[in-house]
């Protein structure tokens, strides 16, 4: 995930011309700072929306995130947690760090 956020923001500073006209990131050219944080943090926008002949760019590329991206990431790891935590209560259990009491309800 992070080589492709970095390809990403490679690829839109070559698209959008940062890197032919000599801007840097610290001149502003196609990044904002968020205010209000304890550092710097780089949020990519774009500014420049026309070529120097007038022409407009065409749109940039939409990450679309489908149900089944979110499934396919949310269910493996949501069934490895369960796994990690049956296992440590059955180790806990096993050392008789925590065992649970048997309650008796006798009405």
């Amino acid at each position: 995930m992070a080589s492709g956020t970095a390809r990403w923001l490679a690829l839109a500073s070559v698209r959008s011309g940062v890197l032919r006209s000599g801007r840097s990131w610290k001149d502003g050219g196609d990044v904002s700072v968020v205010p209000g944080t304890s550092g710097p943090k780089l949020v990519p926008a774009r500014s420049v929306i026309a070529t120097r002949s007038g022409a407009i760019l065409p749109k940039p590329v939409k990450m679309s995130f489908g149900l089944l991206r979110v499934f396919s990431i949310v269910i493996p790891f949501l069934y490895v947690g369960t796994l990690i935590s049956k296992n440590f209560a059955a180790l806990l259990e096993e050392h008789d760090i925590f065992v649970p009491e048997d309650d008796d309800d006798d009405d």
